[in-house]
């Protein structure tokens, strides 16, 4: 039986929180926090017309996530989309969960005029590196600063 996939809800928040602890996990700039994650996401939920979080849902509970974020882009000269978080449990990760995600986010931005996505990938997560490739997204020369305020 393939998962769900459909648009999260504020009852998800319990389980996509364990989805970004794995994320997390994996991505040497950042570290987990309950508290952060947890407001964060429901952040995310709040304004759901430039936001959006897709589910993979399996047996009535939550095994995969994808968020994105509606931008400006000047140099597209109109919306981008930020795919900010991409995270599929292990046992269901190859089984195609993770492509279901993601063209879910692609479908959303699509409706909403977007020109370009565009992600952050660590570079050391070789596996997921090879599977955007298989997805046809394409490396580019910019490198991601960052700064807190």
């Amino acid at each position: 039986m393939e998962p769900i996939i459909r648009e999260a809800m504020p009852a998800d928040i319990t389980d996509m929180v364990k989805l970004l602890k794995t994320l997390f996990s994996l991505e040497a700039d950042f570290s987990y926090d309950e508290i952060k994650q947890r407001r964060g996401l429901e952040l995310m939920l709040e304004e759901d017309s430039r936001r959006c979080i897709m589910v993979a849902e399996q047996n009535g509970r939550v095994v995969g996530m994808a968020t994105a974020q509606l931008l400006v882009s000047t140099a597209e000269g109109g919306l981008s989309a930020l795919v900010e978080d991409l995270v599929v449990e292990e046992p269901y990760q190859g089984q195609g969960t993770g492509r279901a995600l993601l063209l879910s986010l692609q479908a959303w931005a699509s409706v909403r005029g977007v020109k370009r996505l565009q992600l952050l990938a660590d570079r050391g997560n070789a596996k997921a590196l090879a599977f955007y490739g298989k997805m046809s997204w394409q490396f580019t020369e910019l490198i991601c600063l960052r700064t807190y305020v």
